[in-house]
């Protein structure tokens, strides 16, 4: 009995464990293989796998400040005068006053104009006589001492019969003569018109440096009007040459003038031609504007060009751009200077005493008139009733306020450029 429950009880015993044993071997294969087959499948694919996949892209660069702009001084000075001027003080600035024959401080200190402009009496004393080179740089100390801003001090010395300062012996060794007399001196070279021009240089280096040493900063020259023919009003005054020769003149003038710091006036725009003397009547210009075009405007965008700062407008009558109004008094004169021309300085009346235009004006307001015309500056004589009607014409409206500060802004600029304000500058 004992044996059989042996055998038994080893068998079962035995025979349960292997087949425990080969439950769990065949157990771990099985799994083995699954993994191995898990291992095996690829992974699943993402949700919108078929998208394009964005990068993250760079940060846009911050860009650099832009360095501040260096301070302009013209602009600043300029600016600085106008913000603590009156309107008296402004419109005082417009004019270029002829100076007066007694009290010509007192009339600077009183109206404030911008300019003093001298014929040949102011360079004698009141007995008539030449004013000796200390009595005259005396007298103009005193206009510019009135004066709270510099002033322009102004003269006609064209050279030829439109000369006021070289009269004076004591400035000046002789009378200059006109352009036409020197360009004549290189008649006889191989090249007239290069030695000729080479004459009229130095005669241009000599009168302004000259005018400069003696205060006078402006001076109303070159004429830049085309006339050839010898029985012209203003042939004597003029270059006589062609458009194109007149136009190297005008250059050559405007260069040197700006070299001895002295203001150039190019005149008479818009180009005077074969038109009568306007100091006694109106004269009527009745040329197509081609002409002008072609031939007047030639030399004047030439001077333009080379710097000039300043152009004085004629009072002819000139019909193909206003049949109205003479060229001074013209809107639609101006609007060809400043657009066509493209001309930023300051323009000047001729002188508002001429007869040409004193019947434009019943009431006496003429400089009203000049101004609302889009002139800068006003030679007149008067300056005593002519400045309070424009002060009355801007506090009405009738001329505006902004039309007042860009003249005078303009005026104050060339004042800037001849050197006139360099103190104001420093302070």
């Amino acid at each position: 009995m004992r044996r059989t429950r042996g055998k038994r009880s080893r068998g079962v015993y035995g025979g349960g464990v292997i087949r425990l044993c080969l439950l769990l071997l065949a157990g771990l294969t099985a799994a083995g293989v699954f993994l191995l087959v898990r291992r095996e499948e690829p992974p699943p694919e993402p949700a919108g796998i078929d998208a394009p996949v964005e990068s993250e892209s760079p940060p846009e660069p911050v860009p650099e400040p832009e360095p501040e702009p260096e301070p302009d001084p013209r602009q600043e000075t300029v600016e600085a005068l106008l913000r603590g001027m009156s309107l008296e003080e402004k419109v005082g600035q417009m004019f270029f006053v002829r100076c007066p024959d007694v009290g010509a401080a007192e009339t600077v200190g009183q109206y404030s104009p911008g300019g003093i402009l001298l014929f040949t009496r102011d360079f004698k004393d009141s007995a008539g006589q030449w004013l000796s080179l200390e009595a005259f740089m005396e007298k103009i100390d005193a206009l510019q001492a009135a004066s709270s801003i510099p002033l322009f001090i102004g003269v006609d010395e064209e050279g030829g019969t439109v000369a006021r300062a070289s009269r004076n012996p004591n400035l000046f060794p002789e009378k200059f003569p006109s352009p036409q007399q020197v360009y004549s001196r290189g008649a006889e070279a191989d090249d007239p018109f290069q030695a000729g021009m080479e004459q009229i240089r130095a005669v241009e280096t000599a009168k302004n440096t000259g005018l400069h040493a003696y205060g006078i900063n402006v001076n109303f020259a070159p004429v830049a009007d085309v006339c050839t023919e010898p029985g012209d009003f203003m042939y004597d005054r003029a270059f006589g040459q062609d458009a194109e020769k007149t136009a190297r003149f005008v250059t050559l003038v405007v260069e040197e003038m700006n070299s001895a710091g002295v203001g150039a006036v190019l005149k008479h725009f818009p180009g005077y031609g074969s038109n009568r003397d306007t100091h006694d009547g109106i004269a009527v210009d009745e040329r197509p504007y081609e002409e002008f075009a072609q031939t007047d405007f030639v030399p004047f965008r030439a001077g333009i060009e080379a710097g000039a700062g300043a152009v004085l407008v004629s009072h002819n009558m000139v019909m193909c751009m206003d049949d109205a109004l003479p060229a001074s008094l013209s809107a639609a004169v101006h609007s060809v200077l400043r657009e066509e021309l493209a001309f930023g300085g300051v323009v000047l009346t001729d002188d508002l005493s001429m007869d040409a235009v004193k019947a434009y004006a019943e009431d006496g307001s003429l400089a009203v008139l000049a101004v609302q015309a889009g002139n800068d500056m006003l030679i007149t004589s008067d300056c005593a009733s002519q400045i309070p009607l424009v002060v009355e014409a801007v506090q009405s409206g009738a001329v505006e306020q902004a039309l007042v500060d860009a003249a005078v802004t303009r005026i104050l600029e060339w004042k800037y450029d001849l050197g006139l304000l360099e103190e104001q500058s420093k302070g």
